[in-house]
């Protein structure tokens, strides 16, 4: 087996396919990852609470895997549920977040543990938001009020077209205090300056005395950019947007086509025929 000790994977258009599950193949390669030495750690946008479910799938506690959220804002050991790095939006901006959802007519979310908390929980997007991550939404009458603080991180969801001016307007008012950035046409992403995975596993490699040449990071957004060109070995989906493609040094197959299970069993278990 190559010598890398580290498997980052996104999950959404990475790990898991369009059902949002984990193939049977998928799941079976990285048990058996797992139980050759190497650890897992989960990179999502997705919060804590949502990223669980499948950390739990894979066994992650057992053999001592750890997930990384909020595109980067958390870092958890799932095997002692410890937190090793945290990095949360300033109160400041909230209100100003709140003011711009509300002018424009475009709902604003939060989490709240195992809760997705909105004025708007009849939205499309919210509701869509919830069925990825498997949460429960929260209704509340003020959200600036009822939303405990600080927060890792907000999401305003809307039409594409219609949020590309919120995105504009948001990015100039706020750069240097906090990104803005989409991780989908309809997910305006708002979360702590300087956030990125990139960030957070080189804060994860000093905690565990590894290098970033043995690490290897699976992706297929404009947010796993940054892990991809951090890492030893680089791979995309044959899915990824091409900026993504082209920054790796590997492409696999889509997440339709198990596809990380086939970069696992060239990389690590040497099938070349993967």
């Amino acid at each position: 087996m190559a010598d890398y000790r580290l498997l980052v994977l996104d999950l959404d258009g990475t790990l898991t396919n369009s059902k949002k599950e984990i193939s049977p193949r998928n799941l079976a390669t990285l048990l058996r990852l797992q139980a050759a030495g190497v650890k897992l750690v989960l990179a999502s946008g997705r919060p804590t609470y949502g990223i669980a479910p499948l950390a739990e799938e894979l066994q992650m506690a057992r053999y001592g895997g750890f997930i990384l959220s909020y595109n980067g804002g958390e870092i958890i050991d799932w095997s002692t549920k410890e937190m090793l790095y945290k990095n949360l939006l300033p109160d400041e901006v909230l209100p100003l977040l709140y003011e711009t959802s509300k002018a424009k007519g475009h709902p604003i979310l939060s989490y709240d543990g195992p809760e997705i908390l909105t004025e708007s929980p009849d939205n499309e997007y919210i509701l869509h938001e919830a069925f990825l991550n498997k949460m429960q939404i929260r209704p509340v009458k003020n959200f600036l009020e009822e939303t405990p603080r600080p927060l890792p991180k907000c999401l305003i969801v809307g039409a594409p077209e219609e949020l590309m001016a919120t995105e504009a307007e948001l990015s100039l008012r706020l750069q240097g205090i906090i990104n803005v950035f989409r991780s989908e046409p309809f997910f305006l992403e708002l979360v702590p300056n300087g956030i990125d995975k990139a960030q957070s596993l080189r804060a994860l490699l000093a905690h565990l005395g590894e290098t970033t040449e043995q690490m290897v990071c699976i992706g297929d957004g404009y947010n796993d950019l940054s892990m991809i060109e951090l890492a030893g070995m680089g791979v995309a989906m044959a899915n990824a947007q091409e900026p993504v493609r082209k920054a790796a040094n590997y492409v696999t197959l889509s997440n339709d086509e198990d596809g990380v299970a086939a970069a696992v069993e060239h990389l690590f278990f040497n099938n070349k025929e993967s």
